[in-house]
């Protein structure tokens, strides 16, 4: 296989799991290849994701590593050779590699759970509402820029669109005036009717919640993978967004989660608060 110049987040993932299925069985590359009957530059290529793999030498790999968990074994060997190339890939080069990997990641997760306390859901948002989210960053980018990230998310959009998604909001985001009235107008009644899709559950923590200190350093977008250990978290970052992947820190995230989800509104009394808001814009 060509070697590649620059592997999708996927493809990145694919090379970490190999990696630590190898350090788990306590392996060094150049064991590993002699196993596999390969140079260990090989197997560094494989783990580094410049160098594919194919179903067959992964599941070698999987067996000389004595892995034993099937689920995990075919979950790797459908990311191996999946040669998907989505709509994501037309905005390489043009935006930043996070909002690909972003896009990328959402299209492959079998569910999406986010929580947010400034901005509504990136999912959830308006072309307006986008559009005057990007157009206040600072320093300020231009007109084609904002235009091309804008379209970018409302892709996204329609690519969560069939994907089951849990949005816990803080209220600040909902009253949060990006732009003018109108505009806010809008986002809150688009997501009241997003929240009545089957596969959409959207809660909000009200401002009068007693306790909950700390918030705002959960805000994160949980997505999950084929098998639980392929769960990604996505968190903002002051450079850009940060990918997390380790089992440990999905098991705080997953907890977390579950934390902000026990306090914030049902669905139902959350799209009346919703309501409310907007009755008084």
């Amino acid at each position: 296989m060509a070697l590649r110049s620059e592997p999708t987040a996927r493809q990145l993932r694919l090379a970490v799991e190999l990696r630590r299925l190898r350090d788990a069985a306590g392996l060094t590359a150049r064991e590993a290849a002699a196993l596999l009957g390969v140079t260990a530059p090989a197997i560094s290529q494989i783990e580094s994701g410049i160098a594919g793999v194919s179903d067959k030498r992964l599941r070698r790999l999987a067996a000389n590593y004595s892995c034993t968990d099937r689920e995990l074994i075919d979950a790797l060997a459908v990311m191996a050779t999946d040669r998907t190339k989505g709509w994501w890939e037309e905005y390489r080069r043009l935006l930043p590699t996070p909002f690909i990997n972003l896009a990328e990641l959402e299209h492959h997760a079998t569910f999406l759970k986010e929580v947010q306390f400034l901005f509504v859901p990136g999912p959830l948002q308006t072309e307006d509402y986008a559009r005057a989210v990007f157009s206040g960053r600072v320093p300020e980018l231009p007109d084609e820029d904002v235009e091309l990230r804008v379209r970018h998310r409302m892709r996204r959009a329609a690519t969560v669109g069939t994907t089951p998604y849990e949005a816990v909001i803080h209220e600040a985001a909902l009253r949060i005036m990006v732009s003018d009235r109108g505009t806010s107008l809008t986002q809150l009644t688009h997501v009241l009717e997003a929240s009545r899709a089957e596969h959409v559950t959207v809660r909000v923590i009200p401002f009068r919640l007693e306790g909950f200190a700390g918030a705002a350093a959960s805000a994160m977008t949980y997505a999950g993978g084929a098998v639980p250990k392929l769960d990604t978290v996505v968190r903002d970052g002051p450079h850009g967004a940060a990918f997390i992947d380790s089992e440990a820190q999905l098991g705080a995230f997953r907890t977390l989660f579950h934390k902000v989800e026990a306090v914030s509104l049902d669905p139902e009394r959350t799209r009346d608060f919703i309501h409310r808001l907007a009755k008084e814009l």
